[in-house]
């Protein structure tokens, strides 16, 4: 069997996403589990949704991104919302991938970061967990990627919904571990 090649990707851990799907703790758990992938050696890629200015990229008619129109400037690349949390300090050499749509495949280069890192298990942590977590994990499967959901380390405004998906609807993809169960498994 070949060797397994893990990649820990933080997912939209935004300044903005942050504060409004109150991911404090998804926050500091995803902390801990970047500290210790870096420590065994994991890559960490960071991923963020934003916008050129105009937002040509979001069509009026999306249900998701349309009315992004009308935030004025708010979600573009370069708004200091969009920006990755200021408690995830980025070291030298871990990628920043801009998304523009929910996955953190769709309108993304992480596919090609992924296959030249040689990737064959992705750790998934993010906000949120029925957006982002969710549409990666199943684009992932498809991709034949081995996942891990760290549920602590997700966040959704809705805990009910965060709490079947990563109960239920992970599990049928993807193995689901807090992350300090992920840490002692290392």
């Amino acid at each position: 069997m070949s060797e397994r090649r893990l990649v820990l990707l933080a997912m939209d851990f935004q300044q903005d996403i942050v504060d409004r799907a109150g991911g404090g703790a998804a926050l500091a758990a995803v902390s801990r589990a970047i500290e210790a992938a870096r420590a065994a050696a994991i890559p960490v890629m960071y991923v963020r949704v934003a916008f050129r200015p105009g937002y040509p990229e979001a069509a009026p008619a999306n249900p998701v991104f349309g009315a992004i129109h009308r935030s004025g400037d708010a979600m573009t690349q370069d708004h200091p919302a969009t920006q990755l949390h200021a408690a995830l300090p980025v070291r030298p050499g871990e990628p920043v991938i801009l998304k523009r749509r929910v996955s953190a495949f769709a309108g993304s280069d992480l596919d090609v970061l992924l296959r030249a890192a040689g990737a064959t298990d992705l750790v998934l942590a993010g906000i949120s967990t029925s957006g982002v977590v969710l549409s990666t994990v199943r684009q992932a499967a498809d991709l034949d990627y081995a996942l891990t959901v760290l549920s602590d380390a997700c966040a959704d405004r809705d805990e009910e919904v965060h709490r079947v998906l990563t109960g239920k609807i992970f599990p049928r993809q993807a193995a689901v571990a807090t992350v300090d169960e992920w840490i002692k498994a290392r």
